[in-house]
């Protein structure tokens, strides 16, 4: 088992791939779907799952699934930390998150599904993940009754989960394909595959710092290990792609992926001011000097995606203990990295 929190993992340098998920999309029999589910049902569904979640946490005392504060701040904090759902945020019916202690695997509660099991690990091992994420949902569905047709699998809100109900991701660094723009051409290619490439936070997000999830697109018609399989292949040809155009870039203009690693640690170390968008990509130009060896500096003591995740507003505020406004934000922005690369 990972004793730590996944974004605390080395493994999370060891390539292109930081992390690897699985969620399982679930639901209860007897409650509408989301979009007509009362304020009663969604209250229901809450402490029935919870109720079940205290169960289980019998049978796993080494790691229970606690509670998480709901408060605006500490929701910011869980999406920044991908356990949440930029959506999540926008619910306004009764709902609740229950996490691991050590942050890699938990339970959203009236999402777009009743139930949304979620499992990341460091690196490249979708096969572990997914076996965290089904020994959960396992353990629910010895006590749940879950909505599911003999033909068409488990019943889901979005039509492009029913079957399995599992979505499969990698977080994925693309910096060489970003910015020569060959990443675009890439998309027939995906959405041929059944995949689908969405930014840093998923659906409706935007890419920061050459951040990319790449996912399977459909489950029907396929199991568990054909997803993860197919999923795997279309990440291991885009990591290839990845790779040729940096040895082409640095076979090329070897000076032009130093420039911008040296002038990136240039500007975290010295800078008072600097918004996220700027930050991610400087923090993305140091971590590509780094694999293309053109950074002749010491790696930091911590993963650079940790270092990401904790410049988010929502750490920074944490952090301060207080609210901040965007300017108040990119200056504490600032502080915080200089502590790390002076």
């Amino acid at each position: 088992m990972n004793f730590q929190p996944w974004y605390q993992n080395m493994a999370t340098e060891e390539n292109q791939i930081l992390s690897s998920r699985v969620r399982l999309a679930r639901n209860l029999t007897h409650y509408p779907f989301y979009k007509k589910l009362s304020p009663d049902d969604a209250t229901a569904i809450v402490y029935k799952t919870e109720n079940i979640i205290g169960k289980i946490n019998c049978q796993r005392p080494d790691n229970p699934l606690i509670a998480q504060d709901l408060r605006p701040m500490d929701q910011q904090i869980l999406l920044e930390k991908h356990i949440l759902s930029p959506k999540y945020l926008d619910i306004k019916l009764a709902k609740g998150v229950f996490v691991d202690m050590h942050q890699n695997s938990s339970i959203m509660v009236n999402e777009e599904d009743h139930v949304r099991i979620q499992s990341v690990y460091p690196g490249n091992n979708l096969p572990r993940a997914f076996s965290i994420a089904n020994e959960l949902d396992n353990l629910l569905e010895a006590y749940l009754d879950f909505a599911f047709d003999a033909k068409l699998g488990y019943l889901t809100a979005c039509p492009t989960n029913v079957g399995t109900g599992l979505r499969a991701s990698y977080m994925i660094h693309l910096p060489c394909l970003e910015k020569t723009n060959l990443l675009k051409k890439l998309f027939p290619y995906i959405i041929k595959s059944g995949m689908t490439l969405r930014g840093i936070y998923g659906e409706g997000t935007i890419s920061m710092g050459s951040i990319y999830q790449l996912s399977n697109q459909i489950t029907l018609g396929k199991n568990e290990a054909q997803i993860i399989k197919a999923l795997g292949n279309v990440a291991k040809n885009i990591i290839k792609r990845e790779n040729q155009t940096m040895d082409n870039i640095l076979s090329k203009r070897r000076d032009y992926l130093q420039d911008k690693a040296y002038r990136a640690y240039g500007v975290l170390a010295y800078s008072r001011k600097i918004n996220v968008q700027e930050a991610m990509n400087f923090l993305s130009d140091i971590r590509l000097g780094l694999s293309a060896d053109t950074l002749d500096l010491p790696k930091l003591q911590v993963p650079l995606y940790q270092v990401m995740m904790e410049i988010q507003p929502g750490h920074l505020h944490s952090i301060a203990g207080m609210p901040m406004d965007e300017h108040e934000t990119d200056i504490a922005r600032a502080n915080f990295l200089r502590k790390l690369f002076v």
